[in-house]
């Protein structure tokens, strides 16, 4: 375990190299703050397209390859059923590990992740971009001021009017679940990083796959999801969220909060899935304080490489967050 980066380009190496794994890897090429020795995927034309953008990097032929190269983290972006399994023997040969959501299929297995973490003292990051965006700072920010007063209620929504193109997000075994672990699972994360692990006292959620209520939770997957939350016993939350939902746009996506002296909300501006605005009411009146316009899909990543190289190859407390943010899904799929 390298726990002597401080100051230095830890070097890395990527498994997964899809769409959303090439991404994270052009941006912290771009970025310059680390190295990309390594690539992975079983994809060929995948990898081809990683090593245009990294043509420095060794391609390898396997995870098992890229953990036992002489690196210092490691980025998962593979199908979710793989994801805890790899980040464990990641972070158990001494790697730190920043991985695709969801971390786990379920509380138990994130936990698992988080504590082989902790065991061997390396950092864990999970990509949840949503925190990285202007318009979530800002609303955090407002958040923090304490402005707001008490904040007694919150509406959260992802609707998509796509839905996934591969199979295996159809198979509750693979996937973890629906809409619920694919795009509620940003919602929760703002939640709970926003109010720094809130004590969940209630959850109630309804759950439909193709317009039907769910009755097996095991043989199907939710397109269509309805949950509300108390937390603290004092804070209402409502959340929904869904594939190929008929809205009339590509995307509604919101997480908005209501106070005794004031609301704030982000929301995606014209339908779009990466344009935000942030604004904050009193009242009936509005004020805008955050714009469309930052690139934000890779900043999560960045982040994580920054802070590995800053900081060093330390385990970081706020990993425990993926645990309670896992435990919410769990209520909402009354697996617990």
């Amino acid at each position: 375990m390298n726990d002597t980066l401080t100051g230095t380009k830890p070097n890395l190496g990527f498994v997964g190299v899809g769409w959303i794994g090439r991404n994270r890897l052009e941006a912290i090429a771009n970025e310059g703050s680390a190295t990309i020795k390594a690539i992975s995927d079983l994809n060929t034309e995948y990898a081809d397209e990683a090593l245009k953008i990294a043509p420095q990097a060794e391609l390898l032929p396997s995870i098992d390859d890229v953990i036992a190269a002489d690196l210092d983290g490691v980025i998962i972006a593979t199908p979710s059923a793989l994801h805890a399994a790899q980040s464990i023997d990641a972070l158990n040969s001494g790697k730190a590990v920043f991985c695709q959501k969801p971390l786990g299929r379920n509380a138990e297995e994130v936990a698992a992740v988080v504590e082989a973490a902790r065991r061997n003292n390396v950092r864990l990051a999970v990509d949840f971009s949503y925190r990285f965006t202007n318009g979530i700072k800002a609303l955090k920010e407002v958040l923090d001021s304490g402005e707001l007063g008490t904040i007694y209620g919150a509406n959260l929504v992802f609707h998509n009017a796509y839905g996934p193109d591969k199979s295996w997000y159809f198979d509750p075994k693979l996937a973890g679940g629906g809409c619920v672990v694919d795009l509620g699972i940003h919602l929760v994360d703002l939640l709970v990083w926003l109010f720094d692990n809130p004590e969940v006292t209630d959850v109630s959620s309804q759950l439909f796959s193709k317009g039907k209520l769910i009755t097996d939770r095991n043989e199907q997957v939710e397109d269509y999801a309805l949950a509300q939350l108390l937390l603290d016993n004092s804070m209402a939350v409502q959340l929904a969220c869904s594939w190929n939902l008929p809205a009339g746009v590509d995307a509604v996506i919101e997480a908005s909060f209501y106070g005794t002296q004031g609301g704030v909300s982000f929301k995606n501006v014209n339908g779009s899935f990466y344009d935000f605005v942030t604004e904050r009411f009193l009242g009936t009146s509005r004020q805008t304080i955050s714009t469309p316009g930052d690139a934000w899909g890779g900043k999560a990543a960045t982040h994580w490489a920054n802070e590995l190289a800053v900081n060093g190859n330390s385990f970081n407390s706020d990993a425990y967050q993926y645990i309670r943010s896992a435990e919410i899904l769990d209520w909402i799929y009354k697996r617990k």
